[in-house]
């Protein structure tokens, strides 16, 4: 079950918001089904990054996938512990696992994110 406290993008990153930050991370489900995660490429603190766009890469036995980047804003920072131990972004997606923060630039973009509940369901119409 995803963490209810979460907003939900449909390519399966999650946001954590704390004022005018958000944190980022890939959802349990995109770990699962990219199996297990051998590298991933951050993004530079201090580079501005549009909602929807590029923000990393992330690899795994299975594939390379895009990470992208939910809300629009500056990365404020990375999480460089991941870097040596890509695994952690497998064995706990949603706290150790996060990838990067953004100083959001429009809170109205939260709105276009789904709750909990909303991906659950997008998660059945995608099976």
């Amino acid at each position: 079950m995803s963490p209810s406290d979460l907003k939900y993008s449909k390519t399966h990153e999650w946001v954590r918001v704390y004022g005018d930050t958000a944190t980022v991370g890939i959802t349990a489900h995109a770990q699962d089904t990219l199996g297990d995660i051998t590298f991933v490429e951050l993004p530079k603190v201090g580079i501005a990054i549009g909602q929807g766009g590029e923000a990393g890469v992330i690899e795994s036995v299975k594939a390379a996938s895009d990470l992208l980047s939910p809300v629009s804003g500056e990365v404020a920072s990375v999480n460089n512990a991941l870097l040596p131990a890509p695994e952690t972004i497998n064995s706990d997606p949603y706290g150790a696992g996060w990838l990067f923060t953004v100083k959001i630039a429009d809170k109205a973009e939260l709105d276009t994110l789904m709750d909990a509940a909303a991906y659950e369901k997008f998660l059945e119409t995608e099976a």
